[in-house]
């Protein structure tokens, strides 16, 4: 090869990676993403609940703490309060013996004994986002999480610490502000295509980690960060 030919490829290829976020921002993300929609459609969260009432009190308990220790403790916590009845005339300190060892243990008390309080049985439990959030310690990641566990269309985008993660990877949103990524991601796909974030968030468990595993990854034609790693 010539050195002018040389040249003239270098300049070729800079002007390639120049263009490079421009032409990523035509990719078809609700195409793009249902490869990874298909894998984890139908998986489970991974609480161990029976019920909503348990989803409920498993996704209050879990914020800011591990899903696998959360597991650990809440078998001895339904032993005790088996239904929301149960926990409904019962006081915050209850409830510490239990599940002291969880962060912000003694919040979450507060907030589940405040909830009991409120709606008294498992079948008055709010199957709508708009009702969910009223709730004492239940935000919109928490909340689309209850809906989607208990098999209701969603209305909303999960979006966890793994989404904050994979999201930007991937290129389908950027930032870390829950609630802007969430609004990204309910503007760019589909409402039938909203359970993408609780995919990300396997995916993000599983593959796509702090350290991830790019060349076995389903959606690295399309990641960013994995095109930026081949450069």
């Amino acid at each position: 090869m010539t050195p002018i030919l040389s040249i003239r490829l270098h300049r070729i290829l800079e002007n390639f990676l120049d263009l490079y976020p421009i032409m990523r921002a035509k990719i078809d993300w609700p195409v793009a993403i249902r490869p990874l929609l298909r894998k984890y459609k139908s998986k489970r969260h991974p609480l161990d609940y029976q019920n909503v009432y348990q989803l409920l009190v498993m996704v209050v308990l879990s914020a800011r703490s591990t899903d696998d220790f959360v597991n650990a403790v809440a078998p001895k916590l339904f032993a005790a309060f088996p239904d929301m009845s149960s926990l409904a005339g019962v006081q915050p300190e209850a409830l510490f013996p239990y599940i002291a060892g969880i962060t912000n243990f003694a919040h979450k008390a507060k907030w589940l004994t405040a909830i009991a309080a409120e709606i008294k049985t498992d079948e008055q439990i709010p199957r709508s986002l708009e009702k969910l959030i009223q709730l004492p310690g239940i935000g919109r990641k928490s909340a689309n999480v209850i809906l989607r566990e208990a098999g209701v269309p969603p209305e909303g985008v999960i979006v966890d610490v793994h989404v904050l993660r994979v999201a930007p990877r991937l290129g389908i949103a950027k930032g870390t502000d829950p609630k802007k990524v969430e609004e990204h991601l309910m503007k760019i796909l589909p409402p039938k295509e909203w359970d993408a974030g609780m995919a990300m968030s396997f995916l993000g468990r599983e593959i796509c980690t702090p350290k991830p595993k790019c060349d076995s990854c389903l959606m690295n034609k399309v990641c960013l960060y994995y095109s930026r790693l081949k450069k």
